[in-house]
C-alpha cells in the first residue's frame, strides 16, 4: 500500500528531484562561471581554510579537578575551558609545578 504524501510537507518552490533532473545536473565548476563570472566562481570554489593556525596547538587529555573548582569555572559560562587554561598559564608564570602539593 502506498503512503499518501503530507500536503503540508510538499514544497512547491523546492520539488523533489526526478531521475531526469539528476541526469541534467552539471557540476558547480561548470555552472558558476556562467552565472557569476570566472573570477568570482574561482573564489567560490576555492577551499576554505579551517581550524586553528598551525602554531597554536592544544592537547586533549583527561584530568581530575576538585568539584568546587570545576563548578566555579563551568558557572562562568561558555568559554570556561579557555579561561581555566588561561588561569593555569598565569599560575605557571609565578610557580613551579614541581613545588605544588
Amino acid at each position: 500500500m502506498l503512503k499518501r504524501k503530507n500536503s503540508e510537507l510538499i514544497d512547491a518552490d523546492n520539488p523533489q528531484w526526478s531521475e531526469a533532473d539528476f541526469a541534467r545536473a552539471r557540476p558547480a565548476a561548470e555552472v558558476l562561471p556562467e552565472l557569476f563570472g570566472a573570477e568570482q566562481a574561482a573564489q567560490m570554489l576555492k577551499p576554505k581554510k579551517r581550524g586553528r593556525p598551525a602554531g597554536v596547538t592544544k592537547v586533549s587529555t583527561t584530568v581530575r579537578f576538585n568539584a568546587e573548582v570545576l563548578a566555579s569555572f563551568k558557572a562562568s559560562g561558555p568559554g570556561w575551558q579557555t579561561r581555566m587554561n588561561a588561569a593555569l598559564q598565569d599560575w605557571l608564570k609565578t610557580h613551579d609545578p614541581r613545588d605544588a602539593a
